[in-house]
């Protein structure tokens, strides 16, 4: 299904589905994924542990973030794709990347990990048939739905993509 069949989003994360274009979720996971994050690897390795102000994340900790915001909102996804209307709780995205240590681990291993992720989501998505797709859930008190998530998780790599494009790579130009 295109993002233009989308009906149930909270208004926040609009700024992620608006950067992906009306293709199929399956397709929109593909392409702005393991593809794209190889071509910017050589980047990835000259950034190393910089950051562009104090108090910032590493490209290593957006990355993780990425992973971990990945495997949050599949859940949330599958849970809601199978009639599951227990309402989620939403999470700190702050509290999980100082407690992620991702500086600690090497950028292979999280690019690695980054990758199984992604093609478990595609596969996941793949999964889902029309009705799957509309099915709706409440998490972080927010109505979503499944569809949604999948253009979410698109463009919140694309989101921040951007950021390392815009403020991380003028510390290695």
């Amino acid at each position: 299904m295109k993002k233009s069949a989308i009906t149930e989003m909270p208004e926040y994360f609009d700024r992620y589905i608006k950067l992906v274009e009306d293709i199929d979720v399956v397709e929109a996971l593909e392409k702005y994924g393991i593809n794209y994050l190889q071509a910017e690897l050589p980047k990835f390795e000259q950034l190393a542990d910089k950051i562009y102000a104090p108090a910032k994340w590493t490209s290593k900790d957006i990355l993780q973030h990425i992973i971990d915001t990945e495997r949050i909102f599949c859940y949330r996804a599958l849970r809601f794709a199978r009639h599951d209307h227990t309402p989620l709780q939403g999470c700190d995205e702050n509290r999980d990347a100082m407690n992620a240590k991702a500086n600690d681990r090497e950028l292979s291993d999280i690019i690695h990990e980054f990758n199984h992720t992604r093609q478990s989501t595609i596969d996941l998505f793949k999964s889902f048939n029309t009705q799957m797709l509309l099915s709706e859930g409440i998490a972080n008190d927010k109505k979503i739905s499944v569809l949604a998530i999948g253009f979410m998780l698109a463009g919140h790599f694309i989101h921040h993509l951007k950021v390392i494009e815009e403020k991380y790579y003028p510390l290695i130009m």
